[in-house]
């Protein structure tokens, strides 16, 4: 009976804390513009914005990229009105031979792509799915926009929708293994280990040596409950990718699953060493703590997991309650 109750309260330390890290892993859109098509301030902006963008400045790239949209959309339609010259000569005194300025709707779906993109990482979502509709309504091709609002669906919990940009994407490309793992974390959403096993093994095939895919795959193997083949993946990921502290996290998180709570709080520590932000992190461990009544030291990892990410303080309530009722000594 013990051991049982001891199973079952490790079950209950276990979260599935998969970021979308491969997920807003969607990457800016850096493809070369047809610049002859294109009014320098929009290309000017545009470039600026995905500057800043990489440098963290995501206020200063959204703002670029709605100058780089208004400055574009003064073309589309009226390319051939003076109304319109006089407006782009007032944006940039600089510009292109108006004979050169055509219509260019890829460059608008990109812009609007990056910038979405960026809205993301900034939380905001539903604004992201605009902005990808639209890319999408201009450019109905693009891969890059339908894997990016895949992974705002997916954020919103929309796994259906999700599931179907991910499948126009690879049907656009279906060498691109990236997109593969994106599918794999929804088909691992909905519970679907087979399907999200048989994407894995395809971006595996397609790119052996990516450290995500081997992290996934972790995950996969935690929800089939087969903890000593996660630990391989995740030991696979670190080899390739020693910074990576998700898989340290993971690892952790498979550890935590067998009992080997110090091996746990070891990689739980490499893992906040890397990133100290991962507020999951901090519970996982403090729940660790917990465990071998190192009550000081659980009860400061959880408020510092709560100080990061408050919306977490109902499933650290109930995790707790579950360990009370299975048995495990809390204090």
């Amino acid at each position: 009976m013990q051991a049982t109750a001891n199973k079952l309260a490790r079950d209950a330390l276990l979260r599935h804390s998969r970021y979308p890290l491969f997920a807003l892993v969607v990457i800016i859109v850096l493809c070369h513009i047809s610049v002859f098509a294109q009014p320098s301030a929009a290309i000017n902006l545009y470039n600026r914005a995905n500057r800043e963008s990489a440098r963290g400045n995501l206020d200063k790239a959204i703002n670029d990229y709605t100058q780089a949209l208004e400055s574009s959309q003064l073309r589309i339609g009226r390319k051939n009105s003076q109304d319109h010259l006089s407006d782009l000569s007032r944006l940039d005194t600089s510009i292109e031979d108006a004979a050169q300025i055509t219509a260019n709707d890829t460059f608008t779906a990109k812009v609007y792509t990056n910038c979405a993109i960026v809205r993301y990482r900034k939380g905001q979502i539903d604004e992201a799915i605009t902005n990808l509709n639209a890319a999408l309504r201009i450019n109905p091709g693009s891969a890059a926009a339908y894997r990016a609002r895949g992974v705002a669906r997916r954020a919103k919990g929309e796994f259906q929708a999700a599931l179907a940009d991910f499948d126009r994407v690879l049907a656009i490309n279906s060498q691109l293994a990236e997109a593969y793992n994106d599918r794999a974390d929804v088909r691992l959403d909905m519970g679907d280990i087979e399907g999200a096993l048989a994407d894995l093994s395809r971006a595996l095939i397609l790119t052996p040596r990516f450290p995500g895919t081997y992290y996934q795959l972790g995950y996969a193997r935690i929800a089939q409950r087969n903890f000593g083949a996660a630990i391989m993946n995740f030991d696979k990921a670190i080899q390739l990718d020693s910074k990576m502290a998700g898989a340290y996290q993971g690892r952790g998180t498979a550890q935590m699953a067998r009992g080997e709570l110090k091996i746990a709080i070891a990689d739980f520590d490499r893992a906040l060493a890397i990133d100290p932000r991962r507020a999951e992190v901090y519970e996982n461990r403090g729940l660790a703590f917990l465990i071998l009544s190192k009550t000081s030291e659980a009860e400061a990892d959880f408020k510092r997991c709560l100080a990061l990410k408050p919306q977490l303080e109902p499933d650290l309530r109930r995790r707790l309650q579950l360990v009370k009722e299975l048995g495990v000594a809390v204090p």
